[in-house]
């Protein structure tokens, strides 16, 4: 149980896919300028995350043993069908959200974090429940990353700051500044 709630934690905070290894940035820098939207975004990419999870352990157990060479359009083509059956889902149960995510619903297609997981989940060895853990901890992360950046540019937007720091640019001094934070993490954790 420690070993699942050690890849649950490290998964979240120290080794967080998007403040920490940088990917899933396109949804980090699109689709953070609404809290609710960030959420809705982050439970997307949770619920794909969960799946591609679960669908890599069946093939790496069963499947790719004896073709491992397929391993990674295999991921592809898994990944692929599973955003279109969450873009279907959400386009039939929340037509307005879907207009809300717009292209980046999509995009969860070729969103890093998505091919991480399954690439980190097949080279770290994981079993079925690690694998999980590592699919909702790494879900949670981004989704922490999105409602805190969410968060930090509606409160920007209500605030008076100067026209210079309005922007791309001063979005991915945020951004930056977030990764500096989450750094922190690693030195908690590494000294226990």
């Amino acid at each position: 149980m420690g070993d699942v709630l050690w890849v649950f934690v490290s998964s979240m905070l120290v080794n967080n896919f998007t403040l920490i290894m940088f990917l899933g940035l396109c949804p980090f820098l699109g689709v953070s300028n609404k809290v609710d939207t960030g959420l809705r975004m982050g439970a997307a990419n949770i619920f794909v995350l969960v799946l591609t999870s679960i669908a890599v352990s069946f093939l790496n157990k069963f499947v790719l043993v004896s073709a491992p060479y397929l391993r990674l359009i295999s991921f592809i083509v898994v990944i692929a069908s599973l955003v279109q059956i969450v873009e279907m889902a959400i386009k039939k149960l929340s037509p307005t959200l879907f207009r809300e995510l717009g292209i980046y619903l999509p995009l969860i297609t070729t969103n890093c974090a998505i091919l991480g997981l399954a690439q980190f989940q097949t080279s770290r060895g994981y079993d079925f429940t690690e694998g999980l853990a590592f699919a909702l901890g790494g879900g949670l992360g981004l989704m922490l990353a999105l409602v805190l950046m969410a968060s930090i540019r509606e409160h920007l937007e209500l605030a008076d700051v100067p026209s210079v720091l309005k922007g791309v640019g001063f979005v991915l001094v945020l951004a930056g500044t977030l990764s500096l934070a989450f750094m922190g993490f690693a030195g908690l954790f590494s000294a226990s």
